[in-house]
């Protein structure tokens, strides 16, 4: 790693075709999606692709096509988050091998209850660096269910160096980034924030240097990013606030299947089909997230037109 990575790192969709199988050619057309996108990087296996629905030979598999799709155009994270250290580590030199520049994960944790204590975590987290040897974003997620506290996280990043990347998204995000940034100092090397960038210009103000959004409109958002570290807040907010009802819409009305709606809308993809137990978007709410969409005319909604 030789520069910090900056900037907007969205996360890819997994495609499907109707019946649930997966649908390599449309994963590969969401890569080239993404790149003219301008997206700085790209992240695939997330819980936004979908990957507690996947196998994991098609975590495999889509992990291969994805990095020989992008072929180096820009740095891919590949996300390799398991309770169990043993296959987190599997999953992470894998991702080495096939070419991936950062990993993200969540910490170790199983259901509600299964948890690794502070230093079971750092041995978790070490052990992965060790093997994959490439930079870490640490996922700070409730899904994880786990608290992992500003001391805790500048302990890890100083016991584990390559942990150096930190994605929050909490309630009180922006909070949390700045205490991290101001505890952590040069081991915080790349403070992002996520879902879906609800709290974008909130967590900018606070010190992010980078955002990890869907993949819907990413086009939309980077000039936000790029406006604010030029200094120019108040076109970054003008931005931001067009912009800000389909985040909205998306984050509280639709979740992964927005990305999903634009893109078969736009031709990009074939299915906007979600594995089961997943539901299909209703029609009205999809139809209310399209009219939004149109009004904005994102790259998405054209692409494959």
């Amino acid at each position: 790693m030789t520069e910090a990575y900056k900037g907007i790192f969205p996360i890819a969709p997994t495609i499907f075709h109707d019946n649930g199988d997966l649908d390599i050619e449309g994963n590969k057309r969401v890569m080239d999606l993404m790149i003219d996108q301008g997206v700085d990087g790209i992240c695939i296996l997330a819980n936004y692709s979908e990957q507690f629905l996947l196998t994991d030979e098609e975590r495999h598999q889509v992990m291969l096509l994805s990095i020989e799709q992008v072929a180096g155009r820009v740095p891919v994270i590949v996300t390799t988050s398991h309770f169990s250290t043993r296959i987190a580590a599997q999953r992470a030199k894998a991702a080495a091998d096939a070419g991936a520049k950062m990993l993200m994960m969540m910490p170790p944790y199983h259901g509600a209850l299964l948890k690794a204590d502070e230093d079971g975590m750092i041995e978790h987290f070490a052990h992965v660096a060790d093997v994959s040897g490439l930079p870490i974003i640490l996922q700070d997620a409730p899904l994880a269910g786990v608290n992992m506290s500003v001391p805790f996280m500048v302990r890890l990043a100083k016991a584990v160096p390559l942990v150096c990347y930190f994605k929050i998204e909490i309630a009180g995000t922006a909070n949390k980034l700045r205490a991290l940034i101001e505890a952590g100092g040069k081991a915080v090397v790349g403070p992002f924030d996520g879902e879906e960038a609800i709290t974008l210009m909130a967590d900018l103000d606070a010190g992010a240097t980078g955002t990890m959004t869907s993949a819907m409109i990413p086009d939309l958002i980077k000039p936000i990013v790029t406006a604010h570290a030029a200094g120019d807040r108040k076109k970054a907010a003008a931005l931001y606030r067009d912009v800000l009802p389909i985040i909205n819409f998306e984050n509280r009305q639709c979740g992964l299947r927005a990305t999903k709606a634009l893109m078969k809308e736009g031709g990009v993809i074939k299915s906007e089909a979600v594995r089961h137990p997943l539901v299909p978007l209703h029609p009205k709410t999809r139809e209310g997230l399209i009219e939004l969409a149109r009004e904005l005319d994102p790259l998405a909604l054209r692409w494959g037109k």
